[in-house]
């Protein structure tokens, strides 16, 4: 059987993307296992580093159309994505605020979610790229019932047949009983309830503050968080540079690193194409 065929979209051209996508497509641990496409703009050269335009946010997102496009007819097996600048994408005008939710109107999915992927910590993110001032109205049964069920229905393809899940709190202490915040006993609680209703074997809500170690220490598989930073501050302390982002809920698979398009060390040929390489080799394990 021939090794897989796994498009490497080089982000926005102005950040530190193409030279990591370019570092993982030779490395020879992605050579070994799966048959790297770049997808890029063709005038790649003529961005300069570190420097925030439209025309960038562009070519990022006419890659990412390219390969999501590809993934569904079967021309390459998986994407992984280099990062894209959200500042770029609006001065384009395009809609979306990163990749999670660019592909699933690319690619039709309903109902999707961001994990980050690493050996210590799996964390499942029940909202991304919002206001904190807004979590608390976004953060719904609905919206973790769907959250829940993508986790536990994809973790047995990460080695998990059986997946262990807790979901952290909102308020400090999980609301303390409705003490700090109504939140966790009004929204969460009965989540968690249903969810286990259908089988599915979680707990929670846990305190934030030691769920994650908790976690760690083999009590559950993963972890899902109800906003950005809840999660992947966790994430990036124990595994930054290892961890991969992966999109739950597309009929593609898709990889990512777990970081931005550095512009400040962009062009100057020392960023450190780790994550990019463990996304590729996510992306081709997966596929």
């Amino acid at each position: 059987m021939a090794p897989p065929r796994i498009a490497i979209t080089l982000g926005d051209p102005s950040g530190i993307g193409p030279e990591i996508a370019a570092k993982a497509a030779v490395d020879p641990r992605v050579l070994a296992i799966c048959q790297p496409v770049l997808y890029g703009a063709t005038n790649a050269a003529s961005f300069r580093p570190g420097v925030l335009s439209a025309e960038a946010g562009q070519a990022a997102f006419d890659a990412i159309r390219r390969a999501a496009q590809d993934a569904q007819s079967g021309v390459v097996a998986a994407i992984s994505t280099a990062p894209i600048n959200k500042e770029a994408l609006a001065l384009a005008g395009l809609p979306w605020r990163g990749h999670t939710d660019m592909l699933a109107d690319l690619t039709g999915a309903s109902r999707v979610a961001m994990m980050f992927y690493a050996e210590p910590l799996r964390v499942v993110l029940a909202t991304i790229h919002v206001p904190i001032a807004d979590v608390p109205r976004l953060v719904t049964r609905e919206l973790l019932k769907d959250v829940i069920e993508l986790t536990a229905s994809a973790l047995p393809r990460f080695g998990f047949p059986r997946p262990r899940i807790a979901l952290a709190g909102l308020n400090p202490h999980a609301g303390e009983g409705g003490v700090i915040g109504c939140e966790d006993r009004a929204v969460l609680e009965p989540a968690v309830r249903a969810a286990r209703d259908a089988g599915i074997d979680i707990v929670g809500p846990l305190p934030a503050d030691t769920v994650f170690v908790r976690a760690m220490r083999g009590e559950f598989d993963a972890v899902v968080a109800c906003y950005h930073d809840q999660g992947l501050i966790p994430m990036k302390l124990v595994a930054f540079g290892q961890a991969v982002n992966v999109t739950l809920g597309l009929p593609i698979v898709r990889t990512s690193v777990d970081h931005g398009t550095a512009f400040d060390i962009a062009g100057k040929g020392i960023a450190d194409p780790e994550s990019m390489v463990q996304a590729v080799l996510l992306a081709a394990k997966l596929a």
